[in-house]
């Protein structure tokens, strides 16, 4: 089976770092955006970023930007449905969804979520565990069959915007990641967590 496109989910309005594109601050000497490329890049047959707004501010990274179709940023899902619609656009089956803000995430991922899917799973999505709270999904990090895309289209313009609202619906897998002394899926919101980001990529280079 052909690998399947990568999705960069950048729509955020990053509220709680103040605003703007949190992807293009700067972590560890390079873009927030370009540790999350670096990292999917690989995994997949070809890349894409989800962005709203003057894609011109991307142009460094070399890649096709597409925006959302849903108006009114309907979150993550509105996203995934941009991308499906280039994948289809473009001859991917499939494509893998991965958030812009997070840096650590699986150099396997797309190969687990792929492995976890078949004709009754299409879709799978990223989980870790926790001592106390049990499983956590992770719902921007996922794969997501094309061929779905008119069912989330429909249930978008419905007024449906939570991922697993929709996921578990067609039968959703969930491929657990073990955490070890870094969490796979730290996601940069604040920051203060752009500090510890940094911290972390110190400690992993020595």
């Amino acid at each position: 089976m052909t690998r399947p496109l990568g999705v960069i989910l950048a729509g955020g309005l990053s509220r709680r770092m103040g605003g703007g594109d949190k992807g293009l601050l700067p972590l560890a000497g390079k873009p927030l955006l370009q540790h999350a490329i670096d990292r999917l890049r690989p995994q997949v047959a070809g890349l894409v970023l989800n962005a709203n707004g003057d894609p011109a501010r991307f142009a460094d990274f070399g890649l096709p930007v597409v925006a959302d179709t849903i108006e009114g940023f309907a979150g993550p899902l509105a996203g995934v449905l941009a991308g499906m619609d280039y994948a289809a656009d473009h001859g991917f089956d499939r494509i893998v969804t991965a958030a812009a803000d997070t840096p650590f995430f699986p150099a396997d991922l797309v190969a687990r979520l792929a492995a976890a899917t078949d004709a009754k799973t299409p879709l799978a999505m990223a989980a870790t565990t926790d001592p106390e709270r049990g499983v956590s999904r992770h719902p921007t990090f996922a794969l997501w069959p094309v061929g779905l895309r008119d069912d989330l289209r429909a249930a978008l313009t419905g007024g449906v915007r939570k991922v697993i609202a929709w996921t578990d619906r067609h039968g959703c897998a969930n491929v657990t990641f073990e955490g070890g002394a870094i969490d796979p899926f730290f996601n940069v919101n604040t920051p203060d967590d752009m500090a510890r980001a940094e911290q972390l990529l110190q400690e992993q280079a020595t």
